[in-house]
């Protein structure tokens, strides 16, 4: 199975994996799934480092990537055409822009979300399958 991490399930998988679901835990840990984290979760852990709204111990977000590849998590880019194509994703009650690309990017890629984000789950309609 086809996984991609949002972003706080990353820095969870990282830093804190307490924090996940016994079922994200599993499926991050399962040699038989893929995992990826998206270049968008980096972007938006940057903003919001740089902004104070989060804080990273003992790491800055500049080492996030080799920290991805020593958990072995695939880094993904959103293609162009994801990217192109993100306008035909309905405004719902959820509203931050960057899960909402993440949202775009798992159904377009055809991956599960695994994110604890429940007002997410009104993309289902849409073709999201999410899991925590």
């Amino acid at each position: 199975m086809n996984y991609l991490l949002d972003t706080h399930a990353f820095l969870w998988a990282a830093f804190a994996p307490a924090k996940l679901s016994a079922k994200a835990r599993q499926a991050i840990r399962s040699a038989d799934n893929s995992i990826s984290v998206s270049t968008i979760s980096f972007g938006e852990i940057a903003l919001k480092y740089g902004l104070g709204k989060i804080e990273l111990e003992g790491c800055l977000p500049d080492e996030l990537p080799a920290v991805a590849e020593a958990m072995r998590i695939d880094i993904i880019s959103p293609t162009a055409q994801e990217m192109a194509s993100f306008h035909q994703l309905p405004r719902q009650a959820h509203k931050d822009p960057f899960d909402r690309m993440l949202v775009w990017q798992a159904i377009r890629a055809s991956q599960v979300l695994i994110s604890r984000d429940g007002s997410l789950s009104g993309y289902r309609e849409l073709g999201l399958c999410l899991l925590w």
